[in-house]
């Protein structure tokens, strides 16, 4: 049973990555953001355990909606997660409206509302002022500013956001060199980024496609050298 749960463990771990992250200094953006959606796949030890799939959509003019779900079973263990960002547009760069965020299956349900409130540069927790807003995004925007960055051609950057919990957390990335990559997508040459977590006991990699506007394509979690779990694209469209 324990040696089920931690290895439950790990592969939801992994896909919880692609949820991560937000930035503390903003690039340029036009306002023409290329809506899109992509579906994954996530292995442990090549054994297909679950899915998740993420879509980029504009709501009205400069607004967009990010949304996450995946969905995870390993025998009678179970995990389904579902995040949703309201964003916009502003001044050249990503103003984050609202997050959500919902957890469902085995062990305990989770449900989490934070807020950006521009008036009063503050971030509300479930209607509640939590933190001086100070230019933090939510749990997922960092995606749309990630594939920028690589875009530019920039090799390291760091990211300030609220997590699924609630809570202030940085991360850094580095880009490390250019791979191919084999995917049930098909084959792609991608960019191999580096993820510094606050825990030196894990070490992440993910691989972002230029041929599929700098989309994350791959993602692989090791803890004390060993492997994790992984995730690899299976449908990419530009909508």
């Amino acid at each position: 049973m324990v040696w089920y749960m931690t290895k439950y463990r790990f592969i939801t771990g992994a896909l919880v990555l692609l949820l991560l992250l937000g930035s503390k200094s903003f690039t340029a953006y036009s306002a023409d953001l290329v809506p899109f959606s992509s579906s994954y796949v996530a292995y442990y030890k090549g054994k297909d355990v679950g899915k998740a799939s993420l879509a980029l959509k504009r709501i009205e003019d400069q607004r967009f909606q990010l949304d996450y779900h995946s969905s995870v079973s390993k025998f009678f263990l179970s995990d389904r997660r579902y995040e949703t960002s309201i964003f916009k547009v502003e001044d050249n760069k990503l103003v984050p409206i609202t997050y959500e965020y919902r957890r469902e299956g085995f062990g305990s349900n989770k449900r989490i509302n934070v807020q950006f409130d521009q008036q009063t540069d503050q971030i509300l927790i479930d209607d509640f002022p939590q933190y001086e807003w100070q230019n933090e995004l939510d749990n997922q925007l960092f995606r749309v500013d990630l594939s920028k960055r690589l875009a530019e051609g920039v090799e390291a950057f760091s990211y300030d956001f609220i997590n699924t919990r609630g809570e202030k957390r940085s991360y850094a990335f580095s880009v490390m060199e250019n791979e191919n990559v084999s995917l049930p997508y098909g084959d792609l040459d991608a960019i191999k980024v580096k993820i510094d977590r606050e825990s030196n006991r894990r070490v992440t990699y993910a691989w972002f496609s230029p041929d599929l506007d700098y989309s994350l394509v791959r993602l692989q979690q090791f803890k004390d050298g060993k492997e994790q779990g992984e995730i690899k694209l299976i449908e990419y469209i530009r909508e």
